[in-house]
């Protein structure tokens, strides 16, 4: 069984950072590609960044390049979300998923965890 649980959302101004954690367990395919997505209040949930097994492929939305970095350590358990110059529109609830593809539709995780939550607010 894959376990998924996420740390690090909070209150934040606009054009403040954050980093979000992933802790990854169990399952007997690891290490996984690693995805983040996220879930506004009334919005579908879309796709934030991803990132390969090595950890040397990664692939960021138009909507958080050159803001948000996706990385994981070198045991591959840990994957970060490292996410700069916040604007009000990123906040939503941020997930962690666990995937055997390098995708980028959520349909292609199988595995998630609860969520966390990022609010970015004056």
């Amino acid at each position: 069984q894959v376990q998924l649980v996420e740390s690090g959302g909070g209150l934040v101004q606009p054009g403040g950072s954050l980093r979000l954690s992933c802790s990854v367990s169990g399952g007997t395919d690891s290490p996984y590609v690693m995805g983040w997505f996220r879930q506004a209040s009334g919005n579908e949930r879309e796709f934030v960044a991803t990132i390969s097994r090595s950890g040397g492929i990664a692939s960021v939305a138009d909507s958080v390049k050159g803001r948000f970095t996706i990385s994981r350590d070198l045991d591959k358990t840990t994957v970060y979300l490292q996410m700069n110059s916040l604007k009000p529109e990123d906040t939503a609830v941020y997930y962690c998923a666990a995937s055997l593809v390098f995708a980028e539709q959520s349909v292609s995780y199988p595995y998630w965890g609860r969520g966390t939550t990022v609010t970015v607010s004056s």
